[in-house]
């Protein structure tokens, strides 16, 4: 009867058994808890780094609200001056007729007068279209409110009702946009 335990041995072996295993898992437990951090290290790393991202999130509203405002300085700065180059090109044209006027006083000679004023309009002309700003077509066109204005109505043999029979000022477009219309004189047709 030596070798074989009995039913209350095989108990008392379970329970040994049993405590070596709860001793094991509540060291293992306790070295663990050892290890994690008390509730007030926690809360105090969470404020540190809640206070890291507000830092972070100041400095990124900051560097937006910089940009914005460099971005809108450079716009105005660039819609202040977008005029420059058409300015210094019409410069040339305006000391050409500056030339023009001082030669006419100086001679009598209207014809070289004439034709110096036709290069400087020529000039002018040029860069206008530089620009893409161009003359509108008006006289012996169908009047066409978006591109003329009418000034007057008049009877012509010349030109049919509704046709533009007489420009009193040349209108511009640029690109699509009509600067300034057409300053004309509609026909009524004969009368």
């Amino acid at each position: 009867m030596g070798e074989s335990k009995t039913s209350k041995e095989e108990h008392v072996d379970q329970l040994d058994d049993a405590n070596v295993f709860n001793e094991s898992v509540d060291a293992a437990f306790s070295d663990t808890m050892d290890e994690s951090p008390s509730p007030e290290d926690t809360v105090a790393a969470m404020e540190q780094q809640l206070a890291e991202l507000k830092d972070r999130e100041l400095k990124a509203q900051a560097e937006l609200e910089n940009f914005r405002k460099r971005i809108l300085r450079d716009t105005e700065q660039t819609l202040k001056y977008a005029s420059l180059p058409l300015v210094r090109d019409i410069l040339d044209v305006s000391d050409n007729l500056s030339r023009a006027a001082e030669a006419a006083q100086a001679t009598s000679d209207s014809e070289s007068l004439l034709a110096g004023v036709r290069m400087v309009q020529q000039q002018l002309k040029g860069v206008l279209e530089k620009y893409n700003c161009k003359a509108i077509e008006a006289l012996g066109k169908t009047f066409d409110p978006n591109i003329h204005q009418a000034i007057a109505q008049a009877p012509s043999t010349e030109y049919p009702a509704g046709t533009v029979s007489l420009v009193a000022s040349v209108g511009y477009m640029m690109h699509d946009r009509v600067i300034r219309p057409s300053h004309v004189i509609v026909s009524t047709g004969n009368g």
